[in-house]
């Protein structure tokens, strides 16, 4: 059984049909990019794994327990949803960090949320010994996305790279069993793209499963063990990402490849 398995996810926005049928797994440890033009649905897509959107129709299983049945869990009520929530980290495009609060505060204010109402339910846990944890956790987060000396900075000081390095930090503050990217360096200058990609690519190494939404393809055929191209709201082909990109079998996917070449003029 794989380690994340989606089945049949359908979402209609009033007469819109966004997705129609999506189906893929994910092994642990694997890192998937998803692919395709705008209006494809692959933010939907993300979003329903995140339980921002509930999927009309579907299933959801993750290292054995189903997350979402459509049957049953349409009505879910908002503290379920955040428990279910944990099990999944996202990174959005535009940072989405707090503004009055600085980069280390950012990355530890969900953790000591948590940390409050472990201490609501349980009176032996030591309240300063665990901050304390979350702050060390803090700490090394910065150090892997190379914000150390901006650790006391709030976000308006910071370039969108280094915002974009900070959101990721805290997502992985939360340790969540998949870190999801919805296209983490589409609000980014060119010049700033290289150092997010290059904290996602660091991450592979540590055995993370990650999902990616991305418009960069050679960072896509680079980083990913496999690649899900969507057409409205469709996967038109999905594989390993060498034969995807230089043999592909669908017509939507040659045409949709060829168009992000001319655009690079290759």
């Amino acid at each position: 059984m794989a380690y994340l398995e989606i089945k049949d996810f359908y979402k209609t926005f009033g007469n819109k049909e966004v997705l129609k049928g999506i189906s893929f797994s994910v092994e642990k440890g694997e890192v998937v990019s998803i692919i395709g033009s705008s209006g494809s649905g692959k933010t939907t897509l993300l979003r329903c794994m995140n339980f921002l959107e509930t999927p009309d129709n579907g299933e959801m299983v993750l290292d054995g327990e189903t997350l979402f049945n459509a049957e049953k869990d349409k009505k879910t009520k908002e503290k379920e949803l955040r428990k279910k929530r944990l099990n999944f980290g996202l990174v959005f495009q535009s940072f989405n960090l707090f503004p009055q609060y600085n980069v280390t505060d950012n990355i530890t204010l969900a953790p000591l949320l948590q940390l409050k109402e472990r201490c609501k339910k349980d009176k032996t846990v030591n309240f300063a010994e665990e901050k304390q944890k979350i702050v060390d956790e803090a700490e090394k987060l910065l150090e892997k996305t190379g914000l150390t000396d901006k650790k006391n900075d709030y976000p308006c000081v910071l370039s969108g790279g280094q915002q974009q390095r900070v959101a990721i930090a805290r997502a992985l503050a939360l340790k969540p069993k998949i870190l999801c990217f919805d296209e983490p360096t589409s609000a980014l200058d060119p010049e700033l793209t290289g150092e997010v990609l290059k904290v996602i690519r660091s991450l592979k190494g540590e055995d993370r499963t990650m999902i990616i939404v991305t418009h960069e393809m050679g960072f896509a055929k680079n980083v990913s063990d496999k690649v899900v191209f969507m057409a409205k709201g469709v996967i038109e082909e999905e594989g390993e990402p060498k034969e995807l990109f230089e043999n592909p079998k669908s017509e939507k996917l040659k045409a949709f490849l060829a168009g992000i070449n001319n655009k690079e003029g290759e």
